[in-house]
């Protein structure tokens, strides 16, 4: 009973953490990009415009629900839900700290440890996709379906980058845990060293993932309106939007869990140097956004067949030839 308890907790936390980062990256991210092109950002309700998320909030669920005439309801129901569940589902094995005590117990700050952990972040982010084509397909419109159909194409080319970008730190580890991959950097050098072209080819293919400029041909306005979400209003296209604010921090911390040594850091709680180097990679996804131009679409997949896949190979054999020939 106790390690259920524990688990809800765990999990309770999870999502007000998320949800609460979410929120308020909106608000970094207003008020970085306006500092980055000369102007203000959100300043009006509350000190500094923190209070904008909230009210924000507010509009999006007191807007008026509408249902376009051809949409297929249970899917046009499901796909935003879809987006939204796998979000919080990658976070589930991060370790955002060192363990610590409450009294005489011992809290792990993680909600599961498990032997294939980033098998099953691979697993559960690919799932993603399914959330943003079947909204683009249910929506009825050609608009929806075009941009569906671009960021499963995409997500699917990056992946491949992505997932090959882990295995360096696999091998040379020698574990798929988060946590002992984490334990591994406490005790020799962060990943960031050994594999830092791995940790590169990871960054931007999770760019590409997440949709994020200048890989956001998805939703490139110009041509397809809004993307795979044009016909969604209100709390629906909240959940959208939410999934590609929480899908940047969680990658922002799967890369700081694999590349940076995770909560490693000296003098203060080991959480705050886990969330310091969070924030600093979602600095970066904003000072991309507010910097590069959007790719044309053919640009964005040649770039991922033609120079990241081969980098990521290239990457791959290199370190494996190194694991192979150094001294045991």
């Amino acid at each position: 009973m106790d390690v259920i308890i524990e688990a809800a907790i765990k999990s309770i936390f999870i999502v007000i953490l998320l949800l609460t980062g979410f929120a308020y990256m909106t608000w970094f991210e207003r008020r970085a990009v306006a500092r980055l092109q000369g102007r203000l950002g959100p300043n009006r309700v509350g000190p500094a415009g923190l209070f904008q998320p909230i009210a924000d909030g507010v509009k999006l669920m007191m807007k008026e629900q509408i249902f376009p005439r051809d949409v297929v309801r249970p899917i046009y129901w499901l796909a935003p839900a879809i987006s939204g569940l796998v979000c919080f589902l990658s976070f589930a094995i991060i370790p955002v700290s060192t363990p610590f005590r409450i009294g005489d117990r011992t809290v792990n700050p993680w909600l599961a440890d498990l032997n294939i952990g980033l098998l099953y972040i691979l697993a559960i982010t690919s799932l993603g996709v399914y959330g943003i084509v079947l909204g683009g397909w249910s929506s009825g419109n050609k608009y929806s379906l075009l941009g569906s159909i671009r960021s499963s194409a995409q997500m699917i080319s990056y992946e491949l980058s992505l997932g090959l970008s882990l295995l360096g730190v696999i091998m040379i580890s020698g574990s798929l845990k988060p946590t002992e991959i984490m334990q591994w950097q406490f005790n020799h050098v962060w990943f960031i060293i050994p594999q830092f072209f791995g940790a590169i080819i990871y960054f931007i293919a999770a760019i590409a993932e997440c949709n994020r400029a200048p890989f956001d041909l998805p939703e490139a306005e110009q041509e397809l309106t809004a993307g795979y979400h044009t016909e969604y209003g209100g709390m629906r296209f909240t959940l959208y939007f939410m999934a590609e604010y929480i899908n940047m921090i969680t990658v922002s911390a799967i890369a700081t869990t694999l590349f940076l040594g995770g909560p490693d850091g000296p003098f203060v709680p080991s959480f705050i140097w886990f969330s310091l180097k969070v924030i600093a990679l979602l600095f970066i996804f904003i000072w991309l956004r507010a910097t590069l131009p959007r790719l044309r679409y053919d640009q964005l997949m040649k770039f991922g067949w033609t120079r990241l896949l081969p980098l990521s190979v290239l990457n791959l054999v290199v370190t494996s030839t190194f694991v192979a020939l150094w001294p045991k």
